[in-house]
């Protein structure tokens, strides 16, 4: 086992360097924190590089780590990689899973979400109604953000998470003749009134504006969540839950 004293080490540099998107794209890797985190990035071994650990911490015993490089580290160091107010000294470096093909009958994808706590309970969401794929469209904030990575709570190592253009996107599930069901305020309908085979499609939009005008007007329907108090919107993350669990019923 290394062990690494000096936050000036060119390890430690580069590990620091993972905590910005303009790295994580250029290596292909990114780093997760905590144990929770980092115990969900062993069970799918192949995509853990390295694991780091602060020497007050320690890998727990049952996990098996075998051929997986650890290093231990200062508190210090520790301390300085983390984005969190109660870093828990253990993180993993991880290797960014293949874009390549997909094939799959239910898919969730996101246009222009920017919240990093929204983006990642989403994905969470996803991995928990059982869809197969989540599309990740541009505009919206990058997948291994570190809040994203801490609200999706390991959902990253569940299912494919693909960062793509939704135009194109559209087309394919189009040829392919999926359902594509967009979120929409006029011209749409309640969705208890929408009914769905298997295979289906589902996008929401950003925050603010919704889904692009362009994109819905590509859909097989659009539908709304009806609001039954003087709130004048869902959360996009609670609403998209909603519509997951219903369409997947």
């Amino acid at each position: 086992m290394k062990h690494i004293e000096s936050v000036n080490n060119p390890k430690v540099k580069q590990w620091k360097k993972l905590l910005t998107k303009k790295e994580r794209d250029r290596s292909g890797t990114f780093l997760v924190e905590g144990f929770h985190l980092v115990e969900e990035a062993l069970k799918q071994g192949e995509q853990v590089l390295e694991i780091i650990v602060s020497e007050k911490v320690g890998v727990p015993p049952r996990w098996d780590t075998a051929g997986t490089p650890v290093t231990l580290v200062t508190e210090e160091i520790s301390n300085s990689l983390s984005e969190t107010e109660a870093p828990q000294g253990i993180y993993a470096v991880c290797r960014q899973p293949d874009q390549g093909a997909l094939d799959a009958k239910t898919y969730l994808l996101i246009d222009a979400v920017q919240d990093p706590g929204n983006l990642g309970t989403m994905i969470r969401t996803a991995d928990a109604a059982g869809i197969d794929a989540v599309i990740v469209g541009r505009g919206s904030v990058d997948i291994f953000n570190s809040k994203v990575l801490r609200s999706a709570q390991g959902s990253h190592f569940h299912l494919p998470i693909i960062r793509g253009d939704l135009h194109e996107w559209t087309s394919k599930l189009k040829e392919k003749n999926i359902p594509l069901f967009g979120t929409a305020l006029e011209g749409a309908s309640a969705y208890t009134d929408t009914s769905t085979n298997e295979s289906f499609a589902l996008i929401v939009g950003n925050e603010g504006s919704g889904v692009n005008n362009e994109l819905l007007a590509n859909t097989t329907a659009n539908l709304y969540i009806p609001i039954y108090g003087k709130s004048e919107s869902l959360n996009v993350a609670v609403a998209t839950g909603i519509l997951l669990y219903y369409l997947k019923k």
